[in-house]
C-alpha cells in the first residue's frame, strides 16, 4: 500500500490540511480542521514527523508565545497522486507529430541510457543475478511495478506496468528507452523476452552474461 491510502481518514485529512496551507498550520488550526482533541492532533503529528512526512514550521507571533506552526515535508508530498504518466504522453505525442518517430527514438534512447548510466553510478551490478535484482528495484522505483525471478535457471526481470503504454501501443519503439536504461545500468546486452504491448502478461527481460576484461587493458 502507498501514498495516503496508507493511512487512516483521521491522517489523510491532516496531510491534505497541511498540502493546502503553505504556511504551515497550527495545533488549534488542526484541532478545528479535524475536530478532534489538542491530544489526539499531537499523537498523529508525532507519528508523522517520525516517519519524516511532517516537520516544524516557522513559528507565527500571536500575540503572546509564538505558536508552533508544521509542514509537510518534501516526502509528505510525494505521497500525493502525480499523473506524470499521461503528461509525459502527450509531450512524447506531440513530440512524434512534431519531430517524428526517428528523433524521438533517438531522444529516448539517449535519456534511458544517460538515466542507466546514473544507476548504475550509484548501485554497481556484480553479475548477472545481481544486475537483475538491482535493475528490478530500479525499475520500480520508476514506476514499472518490477521485480526480479527466476526463470529459466536464470534471474530475469519482470515489469507488469509500462509507463508508457498508451504510446507504445501505437509506437513500439518506444521501449528502446527501458532496453537503453537496462543495459546501461548493468553494462549488459538485454533481450526483450515478452512485452505487456505485445498481449504478454508482464514485460521480461534477460541479461547477457558480462563481456570479459581486455587481457590488453
Amino acid at each position: 500500500m502507498s501514498g495516503l491510502h496508507r493511512f487512516g481518514p483521521t491522517r489523510q485529512k491532516l496531510l491534505r490540511a497541511l498540502l493546502a496551507a503553505a504556511q504551515g498550520l497550527c495545533i488549534e488550526d488542526l484541532c478545528r480542521a479535524l475536530r478532534v482533541s489538542h491530544n489526539a492532533v499531537r499523537q498523529h503529528l508525532s507519528v508523522l514527523i517520525a516517519a519524516g512526512l511532517v516537520s516544524h514550521g516557522v513559528a507565527r507571533p500571536s500575540g503572546g508565545r509564538p505558536q508552533a506552526r508544521y509542514v509537510l515535508t518534501a516526502d509528505g508530498r510525494e505521497l500525493f497522486p502525480r499523473n506524470y504518466g499521461l503528461i509525459a504522453t502527450k509531450v512524447l505525442q506531440r513530440l512524434y507529430t512534431d519531430a517524428g518517430p526517428a528523433q524521438v527514438q533517438s531522444m529516448l534512447t539517449e535519456m534511458g541510457r544517460e538515466l542507466g548510466l546514473d544507476a548504475a553510478s550509484i548501485a554497481p551490478a556484480a553479475d548477472s543475478s545481481d544486475a537483475a535484482v538491482t535493475l528490478a528495484a530500479q525499475l520500480d522505483a520508476l514506476g514499472y511495478e518490477a521485480q526480479a525471478i527466476r526463470r529459466d535457471g536464470e534471474m530475469q526481470v519482470e515489469a507488469y506496468n509500462c509507463v508508457f503504454h498508451a504510446l507504445a501501443e501505437a509506437h513500439p519503439e518506444v521501449c528502446r528507452f527501458d532496453l537503453a536504461f537496462m543495459e546501461a545500468a548493468s553494462g549488459r546486452a538485454v533481450q526483450h523476452l515478452e512485452c505487456l504491448v505485445r498481449g504478454d502478461a508482464a514485460c521480461r527481460f534477460r541479461f547477457a552474461p558480462a563481456p570479459e576484461p581486455d587481457p590488453d587493458d
